[in-house]
Parts: C-alpha cells; structure tokens; sequence
C-alpha cells in the first residue's frame, strides 16, 4: 500500500506529486554538494494545495511529505518514492516524524506568535530526513499579520525546507503568497470512488458506504463520519426536515432555535472531551498543589488557556452550523433537479417523499431563492452576525421563498 492510496480521484495530482519527490533527491544531492540544481526539476520548496472541502487537500500534503522523506531501499534501484511501507513514509503519515510538522487549528485563526514558531523552525536543518516539511493545514486562517510573517520564509527559504499549504481557494491566500508557492488543484472525489474507499480501508458496509458518500456529495471526511457516527446520522434526518417546519413564522423560529441548540451540543461535547483533560494538565504542569491552589503568577497562563477553549468552542459550533447549512443546500440542489427535469444523481433519495412534496409545491425561481438564503447565511456568520439572528433570518427567507 503507498502513501498515494487515500487520495481519492486525485490522479493527475498524485503523478505531479509523484514527479516531483522523484526529482528531489537529485536537488538535495545537488544542494549538500554545492552543485547547481538539475535544470527542468520539478520540485521546489512551496507548495499550495486547493479544491473544495473534501477533495483530500492535507492528504495529498501528507503523501507527499511522506514520499520526501521516503527511505525505501528501492529507490536506489529506480523505485517510485512513497512505498509506504519504510519509517519515513509510516511515521509521515501517523505524525511522528521529526522532521514533518503538521499545523491545523481548531481556533478561529491562526496569529502572528504561532507563525513565528514555524518560520524559526523552518530555519533548522533536518534532523533525520532529506527535507523539513511544513504542512499548513489551514493556510485560508491566517491573520494579515501572520501572512506577512509566513512571506518572508516562503520568499528566502532555507535549503532543505519544504512549505505545503492547503486552502479552499487561491483567493483565499495572500497574493503575495500564492505567487511564491507551485499551485495544485483538488477535485471534488468521484462518489464512487469514495464508497470504495470507506468499503476497503473501514471495513464500512457497501450500501451504507455508498450512501453515506451520496450523502456528502463525495466529501470524504464527511462520508466516513456520517458512515460510522449514529449521532452525526441523526442530526442530519433533522435538518433534512427543516424545509417541512417553515411553513408559519413560529415554526421557522423553532428550527432556528434547534439548529443552534444542536450546534451548541456539539461545542459542549467537545468542550468536555478535551477542556477538562487540557486544564487539568497545564495545571499540573504548573505545580498546583492539593486542593487546587495554583502557585502565584500563574493566573495569566490560566486565563490564556481559558481564552483559547472559548475560541475553539465558538469555531466548533460555527463548523457544526455549516455542516447543517451545507446538507441543507445539498437538500434544495435535488429539489431543483426535480423541478428541472435533470438527470443528475439525487443526494437526499433517503428523503425522497420531502424532495417530491417541496418541488411539486414551489418553483425552480423559489427554489434558488431559497439556495441564495442558505448562502447568505453562510456569509453573515463567516462576518461574525449573531448566529441566532443569521439562522432567524434564513429560515423566514425559506419560507418566503
């Protein structure tokens, strides 16, 4: 099994990715003796992995990560690098390798103090690998300020230092940035390709892999949860029945209210699984002693700490309403494919009684009335309006139509 398995659909990406750890022992030969570079390589040290969420934008980062710091003995016969087999491909993809730093937030963003560790650490030779790779999971989450820390590194980069930067789209990374960096474009997986994958690596049963990936529109991640999790399977039964409860604007402020209230479940589920545990060990990293008492001039860190699991609550409730509003988009995209005769493959057919009953009762001009509404409420809460308000606001915008 190589380490090109996971990313699905992703051929033309995986034979330029391919490519390019194949040219890279040639460029650190070339660099550690002082020789100039083979012309014509196709490696170099930034790269910027873009496409829809998921299209397996930090997988395809960690394949190649892990094909850099590739140790197979049969590369020196010729092999193809990433065998997935060595230490440099398994501890790559498992996140134990020295020389490999995966950075993904749960925060709302990424600040000027984080970046600042990463452009040191850019600095620093390999300790064990040919590369040091940096793997930017949400590059799209950097502040202003931290970009302009990131460009400096990305613009004089070290000689064995490899930048991977993932984004949903070019426009969502500094120009200054993007410029710098050789530009890969994911597709949305085949949802084929995607059931397969859930059958063959998670042991899934074939109808509920297959779907599970119709579901989500071939988002894996996505796919593999909703295959697996009985909770994530009901929440979404739930708000597929949202189009049925706008009918009056009593229930359209009921639904927005347990669409919140759902959120809000999922922030505290988190919040317990991982705050207390966080808490209980930085105070034991500071010494407190028995019965709770924290040594003086500790209260600073406390707080910090405090700051940043508000933050991630708020990130966790923001990311489970756009999971609602995408499956709610993915429920009126059939309806309009109902009311226009197509052909396409419908995603909500385990509610295919609702889709019938709301397209024979509108039309297609309501319909993507409503699909603009769903948006709009997207955008208002990336802008930080009230959620409850953004969600009040949507669901009176369906019933209207």
């Amino acid at each position: 099994m190589s380490v090109w398995d996971d990313l699905v659909g992703q051929d033309r990406v995986q034979e330029q990715l391919g490519a390019a750890a194949q040219d890279a022992d040639a460029l650190v030969t070339a660099v550690s003796s002082g020789e100039r570079v083979p012309p014509g390589s196709r490696m170099t040290h930034a790269w910027l992995f873009t496409g829809p969420p998921g299209s397996g934008r930090s997988t395809a980062a960690r394949a190649f990560a892990a094909a850099l710091q590739c140790t197979s003995p049969d590369r020196a016969l010729g092999g193809a690098p990433g065998c997935g087999f060595c230490d440099g491909c398994h501890t790559s993809l498992v996140g134990t390798h020295a020389d490999v730093e995966v950075v993904r937030t749960d925060l709302l963003s990424i600040g000027v103090k984080e970046t600042r560790e990463l452009v040191r650490r850019a600095q620093l030779s390999p300790a064990v690998g040919r590369w040091q790779v940096i793997i930017l999971e949400d590059a799209d989450r950097l502040t202003e300020g931290a970009g302009n820390v990131l460009l400096k590194a990305v613009e004089e980069p070290a000689p064995r230092t490899v930048w991977l930067l993932c984004a949903p789209s070019l426009e969502d990374v500094l120009p200054t940035i993007r410029s710098r960096c050789r530009h890969l474009t994911l597709r949305t997986p085949p949802v084929d390709a995607v059931a397969d994958v859930l059958i063959r690596r998670d042991g899934i049963d074939p109808e509920r892999a297959a779907s599970a990936a119709r579901a989500t529109q071939g988002h894996i991640g996505r796919a593999r949860r909703l295959a697996t999790d009985e909770k994530a399977r009901a929440r979404r039964a739930a708000v597929l029945k949202l189009p049925l409860r706008v009918d009056d604007i009593g229930g359209c402020l009921k639904a927005a209210q347990e669409l919140i209230d759902t959120a809000a479940e999922d922030a505290k589920q988190v919040a317990e699984e991982v705050d207390v545990k966080e808490t209980e060990d930085m105070k034991a990293a500071l010494g407190a002693v028995a019965g709770g008492r924290m040594p003086r001039g500790t209260a600073g860190v406390m707080k910090e700490l405090e700051d940043k699991q508000k933050r991630r609550k708020t990130r966790t409730q923001r990311d489970s309403l756009d999971l609602a509003l995408t499956d709610l988009t993915g429920f009126y995209r059939d309806v309009l494919a109902l009311q226009l005769g197509s052909q396409i493959a419908l995603s909500n057919v385990d509610v295919q009684d609702a889709l019938d009953r709301i397209a024979w009762s509108s039309t297609p001009e309501r319909t993507l009335r409503r699909i603009e509404a769903v948006i709009a409420c997207r955008r208002a809460l990336d802008r930080n309006v009230a959620p409850l308000l953004a969600v009040e606001a949507m669901t009176m915008a369906l019933r209207a139509g």
